[in-house]
C-alpha cells in the first residue's frame, strides 16, 4: 500500500478515486474482523474512517493531492496497526 501513497500525485482523478474506494473497502473488512474478534473500539474507528472516505472520495481525488495523500497515509496506518496486532487474518467469519 505504501507504493500507492508515493504515486498518488501521478495518478489521474479516476485512478485516485479507485484507490480511495479500495482503501475504504479494506477498512470496512478490517472493521468487520475487529468486531468479530471483540475489538469494538477499533472497529468503530475503522468503519467511521471508511464512511468518511466513501462520502468524500471524489473530492479527495479531485481537489488537493496533498490532503488526499495525508488521508491515504492515515488509512493505511490504521490497516497496518490492525495487521500488526492481528497477524493471522481470519479465513471465515461463519457462525455455527
Amino acid at each position: 500500500m505504501e507504493e500507492k501513497t508515493n504515486l498518488i500525485k501521478d495518478l489521474s482523478i479516476e485512478e485516485r478515486e479507485e484507490v480511495f474506494v479500495d482503501i475504504a473497502r479494506t477498512l470496512e473488512d478490517t472493521a468487520r474482523e475487529a468486531l468479530v474478534e471483540g475489538d469494538a473500539q477499533f472497529a468503530e474507528l475503522s468503519i467511521n474512517m471508511a464512511e468518511a472516505i466513501w462520502g468524500n472520495a471524489d473530492e479527495l481525488a479531485r481537489d488537493d493531492p496533498d490532503n488526499a495523500e495525508c488521508v491515504l497515509l492515515q488509512a493505511t496506518a490504521m490497516i497496518s496497526q490492525f495487521e500488526a496486532v492481528h497477524p493471522y487474518r481470519m479465513v471465515s467469519m461463519a457462525v455455527h
